[in-house]
């Protein structure tokens, strides 16, 4: 029987969820949640095998709770639940150490399968198309070490003869690495690109 700690904002799906889980046998919720801050006060009090959370909530998101266990040390896995098919979210989800994604639509048998698959140590679970997606983003935006090497000297401000002078490049071939880095990242402009370099976390 894994013990699970449950976070929504919504009382009516914390009882849907917990009462199923009840009825499966093999899990069960032992703490709940309104948000990611109570969820990181009840976890201290009572450890649990995993930790089913939605992602948008007040106070305190599930990403934001799970940023929070993973910079604390704690471990413990994060299922993320939620009903927004949302690629961004997914990526998010992914980068602050959550160990799955489903869709609230999701059947008994596959949560509480996946419940006990990241409570065994799986390490990331989720819908095909939701991994498939998240790869195919992932490969689209890979830089080269030289491009991570530039991208942080455009945030610093530097200008391409910076740049140049700075790393011994022609300013011809830096020019050509910031037009690949702007098309990688899908930017029209080394602004927008700083932007999303430092929110996606390339630097």
């Amino acid at each position: 029987m894994l013990d699970i700690g449950l976070v929504d904002d919504q009382q009516l799906v914390r009882q849907g969820i917990a009462g199923l889980l009840a009825i499966s046998g093999k899990a069960r919720v032992v703490w709940e949640a309104r948000n990611g801050e109570e969820a990181l006060a009840l976890i201290t009090q009572q450890p649990v095998n995993a930790v089913l959370a939605d992602i948008r909530m007040p106070v305190m998101d599930g990403i934001g709770l799970v940023k929070n266990l993973r910079s604390n040390n704690n471990r413990t896995p994060v299922l993320m639940l939620t009903t927004f098919d949302d690629a961004e979210l997914f990526s998010q989800s992914v980068k602050a150490g959550a160990n799955g994604f489903l869709l609230k639509d999701v059947s008994l048998e596959k949560l509480v399968s996946s419940l006990e698959a990241i409570a065994d140590g799986s390490t990331f679970l989720a819908e095909t198309d939701m991994l498939y997606g998240y790869q195919q983003r992932k490969s689209a935006i890979e830089l080269s070490e030289r491009e991570q090497q530039i991208l942080r000297l455009l945030v610093g401000g530097f200008s391409n003869k910076e740049i140049a002078r700075a790393i011994f490049l022609a300013e011809g071939t830096v020019r050509n690495h910031v037009s690949n880095i702007l098309a990688k990242l899908d930017c029209r402009d080394r602004t927008q690109a700083v932007l999303k370099a430092i929110n996606a976390g390339f630097i």
